[in-house]
């Protein structure tokens, strides 16, 4: 048998379509249809996939749920170690990627964590992250600028998250038609669950190893 030395992963860069959903944010969450499913690229390599990632956007930015199962311990969750911590991480960006390989200032990573905060550590986290080796950084974006809600389930977790257009520096909803994108459900337990390719790779500070989330139009009913 032959060794595989390159992930076949590696070698595309994927797409996946984004729909447009005309919800509002509320303290406890969004509901996304099973149309907003992002798909996990690592499953073609045979990894496990225990989440399942909903996004959506509109004109007041992006909503994304992840449902974690599979799980028979609790989710280890520190807002003073959020790099460490279970919990949702999303890079994005409001320009074009490829070919380049060191963030800029429309680059952002950000983590969102189930629970970490509070004299308890039962309260969801909201952050952004520094992308190492950036030249530049975006605008500083105050955790609570961001919508989180989360829920404990009996096999794992429920994430809501609300990312506010102007979170993004340089989206512009009449022109932002695609966003540099990648995605990361992390778990000590279960492993990391990855848009592409596996983490491995250096996607996490590298936006050339991203993909692509297409934002798909708003669509109008004819007038009867």
């Amino acid at each position: 048998m032959k060794e595989i030395l390159l992930a076949p992963n590696f070698l595309f860069r994927y797409a996946a379509p984004c729909a447009f959903r005309d919800l509002k944010w509320s303290t406890g969450g969004v509901e996304l249809p099973d149309a907003c499913l992002l798909p996990s690229f690592g499953e073609l390599e045979g990894r496990r996939l225990f989440a399942e990632v909903c996004v959506a956007w509109n004109e007041s930015g992006l909503f994304v749920t992840v449902r974690v199962r599979g799980k028979k311990q609790l989710p280890w969750c520190r807002a003073t170690r959020v790099e460490d911590s279970d919990g949702l991480q999303l890079w994005i960006a409001t320009r074009e990627t490829q070919g380049i390989h060191r963030a800029n200032r429309f680059c952002h990573r950000m983590a969102f964590l189930p629970f970490g905060q509070g004299t308890r550590l039962d309260q969801p986290v909201a952050t952004t992250v520094a992308i190492a080796r950036a030249r530049e950084h975006p605008k500083p974006i105050p955790a609570d600028q961001f919508g989180i809600h989360s829920e404990k389930r009996i096999d794992g977790y429920l994430l809501h998250v609300w990312i506010p257009a102007d979170a993004l520096t340089g989206f512009d909803v009449s022109e932002t038609t695609s966003l540099g994108f990648s995605y990361a459900v992390i778990d000590r337990e279960l492993g990391w669950q990855t848009f592409s390719i596996a983490p491995e790779f250096p996607f996490v500070s590298d936006p050339s190893l991203w993909g692509l989330l297409e934002l798909q139009p708003k669509t109008t009913r004819p007038a009867r």
